[in-house]
């Protein structure tokens, strides 16, 4: 009977890791800089997006295709950080649901500051999406500006994750 429920309770929290995401955050340019900074075991992938960009939407099938390749691995982890509205958040979890996104999804919540933090991320970042900043301990190692595809998104995290 233990290993029953032990399997039953292993069984579910394998059903509920896989499920999609139901709530988004919304946060501020400082808070995603500190939790870039708290990934640094991580090679992170950290994309750029909105949901009315329709370059950012036509490359999302297969940022999530890498990401459901890599997802078993603990050294990997990939962000989706949009910048719709706040005002917009039902729309963007209902984005979430229809598009079947996997990754991780945030709202940076910070427009009106964008001079402030877009020079922070890339100094050659000129505002435009999508972009896909890299980082590996914590630092960024690599930026693309512009949509990307799966074979480049691949080159780059092979030649960086190992």
């Amino acid at each position: 009977m233990k290993h029953f429920l032990k399997i039953l309770f292993l069984s579910l929290g394998v059903t509920i890791s896989k499920a999609q995401q139901t709530e988004i955050s919304s946060v501020k340019y400082e808070e995603l800089e500190k939790r870039i900074q708290q990934e640094t075991d991580k090679f992170l992938v950290l994309n750029f997006w909105s949901t009315t960009c329709a370059p950012c939407v036509k490359e999302l099938p297969d940022f999530m295709e890498v990401n459901n390749k890599n997802k078993d691995n603990p050294k990997f982890k990939m962000i989706l950080v949009s910048l719709d509205r706040l005002v917009d958040k039902e729309r963007v979890l209902k984005f979430i649901k229809n598009k079947k996104l996997t990754a991780e999804v945030i709202l940076l919540d910070d427009i009106k500051r964008m001079n402030t933090w877009i020079p922070r991320f890339e100094k050659n970042w000129d505002g435009n999406i999508p972009v896909t900043l890299f980082y590996k301990g914590g630092e960024k190692i690599f930026f693309n500006d512009g949509e990307m595809s799966k074979t480049e998104l691949e080159s780059v995290i092979n030649k960086n994750l190992l």
